[in-house]
């Protein structure tokens, strides 16, 4: 299966709660802070929900 490799580039100060969530649940802490994910649909989901914040590359 692949692989997402998220990216946090912007700030999570001043986003809604439900946003600063998704960010935290995806594994993301800091800016420039990358986690490695599986390329399922919820993680899809999550990824197009907050698709302003951060940068997405495929493995």
């Amino acid at each position: 299966m692949a692989k997402l490799k998220i990216t946090l580039t912007k700030s999570t100060i001043g986003q809604k709660p439900s946003k600063v969530a998704t960010v935290r649940s995806l594994g993301l802490k800091k800016i420039s802070s990358s986690v490695v994910q599986e390329d399922t649909p919820a993680i899809r989901g999550m990824v197009a929900a907050v698709a302003h914040m951060v940068k997405v590359e495929e493995i």
